[in-house]
């Protein structure tokens, strides 16, 4: 993998990590993965693509839930 970028969030680990595990365990990539891993108060997640398409859409992915999150916690 060619191309790797890393995202962290301290808003609510807890409530994010587990919204992320089920996608997690289904989600089968060709040209793209990640890795979820809480540590204290955060989240981390580090993406590893083939390319640069690959990255863009899974760290797109990736906060577009983060959003939906957020805005189901303000809601």
């Amino acid at each position: 993998m060619n191309y790797e970028a890393t995202i962290k969030t301290c808003a609510d680990p807890e409530l994010v990590y587990s919204a992320f595990l089920p996608d997690k365990k289904e989600m089968a990539l060709e040209r793209s993965e990640y890795t979820i891993k809480k540590t204290g108060g955060s989240v981390v997640f580090h993406v590893k693509a083939a390319d640069a398409v690959a990255l863009r859409a899974t760290v797109n992915g990736i906060t577009r839930m983060l959003a939906v999150i957020e805005k189901t916690k303000s809601a």
